[in-house]
């Protein structure tokens, strides 16, 4: 692969912590381009932290997170992390799916991070924020640091993930599992081909992420699926949620998470974009269940979706439930390797 340097900086002294505020992308080592990932530009940096610790309010059922990656090349148009890369002065739109920040230095200084005294192994969740094995990956290989890392400091950790490239990481993966707890989840939205490559055109098929299920459990683990974001009039089609539960079981997953579609800031404006050029028929209903500022579907929709989900569960015999639910920590290590899902963020 050939990589041409459009613009070569000094590295900035001021980087910033995570690169959680990069205005400007300040610390930019670099700005790339390659013919392989035509419309796409990573901006390189060195980022003066990895671990990012979630605030003591929020709702998420992890405290310590890992995200290599801004902005994400899937693209998928109802992405709840759009808004991120407004922080970094670019659009929630289209640079978001175009634009990728590159953390290049994140494997050493996690490493360095987790041999702290105070560092007291909690649970690290990767995948939370944009999806850690997208395109960018193939070419920088951050994913093998990382997991090694985590694994030699004894810090239990969870993958979820959209990209196939998994597959590529499962004996590190499986060799990690042998002395620490570690968890895999793919999540899974569209089933129907033809819906995938409109709602989520830079991600792999489902009959992909399935086979990437199936290898993910021959390799010793208990891979969940993340049924998630169920699309109201789009994807929740009681046939359509019942193919989707089959195909999950055949592929030797051993849980199922699902949950409706969440349309936060940044990702609202962007669906509602997609909703005008592809289903415009679909969109006064979609604005009559999210109104406003409102990102979650209403309670009556939701229990709709979960009396049509839960008993296909049940007829095919496989753990799990509603996202809100259902436990999310990486397992104990033993016999199987992993069990438990990762944490829902992907949507």
């Amino acid at each position: 692969m050939r990589w041409q340097g459009q613009t070569t900086r000094d590295v900035d002294d001021a980087a910033l912590p995570g690169l959680e505020s990069l205005a400007g992308i300040s610390g930019l080592i670099r700005t790339v381009t390659t013919p392989e990932f035509h419309g796409m530009t990573f901006h390189e940096v060195l980022a003066k932290s990895a671990l990012n610790h979630v605030p003591g309010g929020s709702s998420m059922p992890f405290d310590w997170t890992v995200n290599p990656y801004r902005g994400c090349s899937h693209a998928c148009t109802y992405c709840f992390a759009r808004k991120t890369h407004e922080y970094l002065d670019l659009d929630s739109g289209r640079d978001f799916d175009s634009e990728i920040v590159v953390k290049t230095n994140v494997a050493g200084v996690l490493r360095r991070e987790l041999a702290r005294p105070t560092w007291n192994r909690e649970p690290v969740a990767l995948g939370t924020n944009t999806d850690p094995y997208q395109r960018a990956e193939g070419r920088y290989r951050l994913l093998p640091g990382i997991i090694t890392a985590l694994a030699e400091s004894g810090t239990p950790f969870s993958v979820l993930t959209k990209g196939t490239l998994l597959r590529r990481d499962l004996p590190l993966l499986a060799d990690a599992a042998a002395s620490v707890p570690v968890s895999i989840a793919m999540s899974i939205a569209v089933f129907d081909d033809d819906l995938q490559k409109l709602l989520e055109p830079g991600t792999p098929s489902a009959t992909a992420r399935l086979a990437t299920v199936r290898a993910a459990a021959d390799a010793g683990f208990r891979p969940t699926v993340f049924l998630m974001p169920i699309l109201p009039h789009l994807t929740d089609d009681p046939r359509q949620l019942e193919d989707a539960v089959r195909r999950v079981k055949d592929a030797g997953a051993s849980r199922v998470v699902f949950g409706a579609l969440h349309l936060r800031p940044g990702a609202k404006a962007w669906f509602w974009s997609w909703l005008e050029r592809e289903r415009s028929d679909l969109l006064p209903v979609y604005r009559g269940l999210y109104p406003g500022v409102s990102a979650y579907a209403p309670v009556g929709y939701r229990k709709l979706l979960a009396a049509r989900v839960r008993p296909l569960l049940r007829r095919y015999a496989m753990a799990g439930g509603v996202e809100e639910e259902v436990e999310i920590r990486p397992a104990t290590p033993g016999p199987v390797r992993a069990t438990g899902p990762a944490p829902a963020l992907l949507f």
